[in-house]
């Protein structure tokens, strides 16, 4: 004897949803069927996905344990319960290390881009635990598995996230509770528009990322996608490079020439 009933949607939480890769994954979730919170400081950029059927939006600082536990009750009083939590907020910055204010600007870096992290798996858990299990994918960087010139700080606090993702997906594994990360590569969002609009640059970058070309948002979102679906439900603990095989080279020498340079 089957059931007509229809299986309840998933709910999956996503933080840094204004724009770029997390509004990215907000709307492939949708269209996949999923309820979504969209968390951001950006109250403008989350009225875009307020249009959206089954999004509900929180405007709030993930780097605040307030938000934090307010989007995780926000999905389960709206929409009965939490499935996913894609923990995408970041930003980049902190200047030269001797720089005046480094120090400063550093520690909102770290407050963002890792304590957030720690903050939203603390607040999803019980969530996740009461749905019996559930997914985790923290958004990482390429600039997490190497140093890049300039940008100490966002390097540190992105190897940051790896190592709190392998951590935290050890302790709860036995609970059903898989906890992951992407490390995206060369991607056009608002924190690289200035790169992708100056030619020279984007030629400079283009050309050490073996497929010769920027990421687009989508694409990083459908690799989080995988990490929170049942396709992935032995996963967990590993950070996936989205990054064109950038990772991939050992940078002694440049990767072999795409189309347009042969």
């Amino acid at each position: 004897m089957t059931s007509d009933t229809a299986p309840e949607p998933r709910v999956a939480l996503v933080t840094g949803a204004a724009s770029g890769i997390g509004a990215a994954t907000a709307r492939l979730f949708v269209e996949r069927g999923h309820r979504v919170v969209a968390v951001d400081v950006d109250k403008e950029g989350l009225v875009a996905l307020e249009e959206l059927d089954g999004v509900a939006t929180l405007v709030g600082d993930v780097a605040e344990e307030a938000t934090n536990t307010a989007a995780v009750r926000l999905a389960v009083d709206r929409f009965g319960r939490l499935d996913a939590a894609v923990l995408n907020a970041g930003i980049g910055g902190a200047g030269p290390l001797e720089s005046p204010g480094a120090i400063e600007r550093f520690d909102r870096l770290f407050a963002v881009n890792v304590r957030s992290v720690a903050l939203g798996i603390r607040a999803a858990v019980p969530a996740l635990r009461a749905a019996g299990g559930g997914a985790i994918v923290a958004t990482s960087s390429v600039s997490g598995l190497r140093g890049d010139p300039g940008t100490w700080g966002y390097n540190a606090t992105k190897a940051a996230v790896i190592n709190l993702v392998r951590g935290t997906a050890v302790d709860y594994a036995a609970e059903g509770i898989r906890i992951n990360a992407v490390a995206p590569g060369g991607t056009e969002t608002a924190l690289t528009a200035a790169q992708v609009a100056d030619p020279h640059f984007s030629a400079l970058i283009t050309g050490r990322i073996p497929a010769h070309r920027w990421a687009s948002p989508r694409e990083q979102a459908e690799v989080i996608w995988f990490l929170t679906s049942p396709a992935a439900s032995y996963v967990t603990g590993v950070t996936v490079p989205v990054d064109g095989g950038l990772s991939a080279n050992g940078g002694i020498l440049p990767p072999p020439p795409g189309p347009a340079d042969r």
